[in-house]
């Protein structure tokens, strides 16, 4: 996508969200619990990114394996509880290996009404993958979520950086509506596959509970609460004139810790008491924004691939 620095200025399109709605909330749950890179199943390295400082080089790390494994073991069916509770849905982000060692899991999101969309076969970056390779992993992911679930997956996400290639390829692929590799603004845009409208859904690092990892940031559940209910308060007053969309992005590992759950249910709580707030998939944000039609289109700088 080419860069644009202004976007829409001062003057943002209104998306028109259902009910009237001030925001558009999205909840993406990061399923990559069995596809990070493991020396002790076969990968050249450990994966650096867990709750450890210490790490193992060249040999099995068990602390790494047991670490991700919480998250599937137990975080999963306390995030599902929270969100069941809340009468709340969201997209399971899933690596396409994750998926294919828990189909269970994927299966499991669909039936109580969340979206599973791609990120990924392996948890890794995509920047210097070659474009062979892509088309590969890209072919895997849908596979196996497709056979998992019985969906296709229309949504995809690259951890950290995608490739010179990623979106063309998803583009060319054809059953894709949308990706989130971009962080932008607080409002989708509308891109051209061909005849067909694909949509960039903007995604954040902020809201987000990474930042409990080898950060400063977030240190006790209220820590993520309080700062994910600050955006949100913004945006929800800022909604009044001009709506936009918020994502929060969560991970199995990280948030399903005992310790940090209550900042789930506290953000549910506020964001479904209060009026003019749409929780959902990004799949129904995506689509919602096509919808809006030729009006939205021209308004969004609808461009030609």
């Amino acid at each position: 996508m080419p860069r644009d620095l202004l976007g829409y200025g001062a003057t943002p399109p209104d998306p028109r969200w259902p009910g009237g709605a001030r925001i558009a909330v999205s909840f993406v749950l990061n399923v990559e619990e069995g596809s990070e890179v493991s020396v002790a199943e076969g990968d050249e390295r450990n994966e650096a990114v867990y709750e450890v400082i210490d790490r193992l080089e060249g040999i099995p790390d068990p602390c790494l394996e047991s670490h991700f494994d919480y998250g599937t073991r137990a975080g999963w069916w306390r995030i599902m509880k929270a969100f069941d509770d809340a009468g709340a849905r969201c997209t399971v982000s899933a690596c396409g290996r994750a998926v294919e060692r828990t189909p269970s899991l994927a299966a499991d999101a669909v039936a109580r009404g969340h979206e599973v969309s791609a990120h990924g076969w392996r948890w890794e970056s995509h920047a210097r993958m070659a474009e062979a390779d892509e088309r590969i992993a890209i072919a895997r992911t849908v596979a196996a979520i497709e056979a998992a679930t019985g969906v296709r997956p229309v949504g995809w996400h690259t951890r950290s950086a995608s490739s010179p290639n990623t979106r063309r390829l998803l583009m060319e692929e054809g059953g894709f509506l949308y990706d989130s590799d971009w962080y932008g603004d607080d409002l989708p845009t509308t891109l051209r596959a061909g005849e067909r409208p694909y949509v960039v859904l903007p995604y954040a690092f902020d809201t987000n509970d990474m930042q409990f990892q080898h950060t400063h940031r977030f240190v006790r559940a209220h820590d993520f609460s309080g700062y994910v209910l600050d955006a949100f308060d913004w945006l929800w007053r800022e909604g009044a004139h001009a709506p936009k969309m918020m994502s929060i992005g969560l991970h199995l590992r990280m948030l399903g810790r005992p310790g940090r759950m209550q900042a789930l249910v506290d953000m549910l709580t506020e964001m479904t008491r209060r009026p003019g707030v749409w929780i959902a998939r990004r799949d129904e944000i995506a689509r919602h924004w096509v919808a809006r039609g030729s009006e939205a289109g021209r308004a969004a700088s609808a461009r030609q691939w």
